[in-house]
């Protein structure tokens, strides 16, 4: 299990590796990466989550209480870091990468680990929890962004008119409304969105990488260390406790567990740069928890099997 963990972490690592590697060696222009991460914010990372929400096989899967559970200790962690923002000493800005840090999660690795944990039934597991926390984690960012990150607070229409036509919870909302209703993708349609959704994450992995500042790496330290027990320690334990509550068990409520404690994802740095988020510590937190859920992960999901 703790091998499954590590195997799916470490090709995220060699990508930031990359990235940061085409970056300061100036392989690439610099002008590649702001066009790259807006491709990835716009085009990419939509694609990603509706072609996996609207083709998930669902069958045999506890869903309601899964997505009850998901969606309640996402929302749970969210308000009392909100509740507690007056304790972290960080400007408004680097309190959307904590935020990011505390509740988003990498879907590639979420996927690879569960695929290798639960099978051909750990895809549909994955499903499930993409399901919950994406449109979740995506509204409560761009409420975040709109409160705390860089430039004028807009009122409550302006949120709302964020919510709406942001990519990423446009694409969820379709998503989810295909699978309802059973539609499908259309045959020409499906492996196109599929092939873009495959090329968001070594695109943005890289775009992680290139952002890095190793200089800044010491400032960094105190804030990774924050968001690092979130994800880890908080945001499993909050899950744990809700699937109890709510009478989860088995896979299901491993796999939720396994979901809320994986580090945070490649899209949390295009959405800090392009709605007003410290960027550069966001990829630091990147990296951070990705070399940090190699210990971690393996730690949380072992513990977690004699709970559920």
């Amino acid at each position: 299990m703790a091998m499954t963990l590590i195997l799916a972490l470490i090709p995220i690592a060699l990508l930031i590796a990359l990235g940061a590697w085409m970056r300061h060696s100036e392989f690439v222009a610099g002008e590649f990466w702001p066009l790259a991460e807006r491709l990835g914010y716009y085009v990419l990372l939509p694609a990603l989550f509706l072609h996996s929400l609207a083709t998930a096989q669902l069958a045999d899967v506890p869903v309601r209480k899964m997505i009850l559970v998901l969606v309640l200790s996402t929302a749970l962690v969210s308000l009392i870091l909100v509740t507690a923002r007056r304790l972290f000493t960080v400007g408004d800005a680097a309190f959307t990468s904590l935020f990011q840090g505390g509740v988003r999660f990498n879907n590639y690795v979420g996927v690879s680990a569960a695929a290798g944990l639960f099978g051909a039934q750990g895809i549909a597991l994955a499903a499930v929890a993409n399901a919950a926390i994406v449109p979740t984690v995506n509204i409560l960012c761009v409420l975040m962004f709109a409160r705390y990150g860089d430039g004028a607070r807009p009122s409550l229409l302006g949120v709302l008119k964020q919510l709406v036509v942001n990519p990423l919870v446009v694409a969820c909302f379709f998503g989810i409304l295909l699978q309802a209703i059973g539609f499908g993708l259309p045959p020409g349609m499906e492996p196109m969105l599929k092939a873009l959704g495959q090329a968001s994450l070594p695109l943005g992995l890289l775009c992680v990488g290139a952002a890095l500042n190793l200089s800044a790496a010491r400032s960094w330290i105190r804030p990774i260390g924050v968001c690092s027990v979130i994800k880890f320690i908080l945001m499993p334990v909050v899950t744990l406790i809700t699937c109890h509550l709510l009478d989860l068990r088995g896979e299901a409520a491993l796999a939720a567990i396994l979901f809320q404690a994986l580090p945070t994802a490649s899209s949390s740095y295009i959405m800090a740069r392009q709605l007003g988020g410290d960027a550069p510590l966001m990829a630091g937190i990147i990296a951070g928890q990705t070399l940090l859920a190699g210990l971690a992960l393996p730690v949380v999901v072992m513990a977690a099997v004699g709970w559920v």
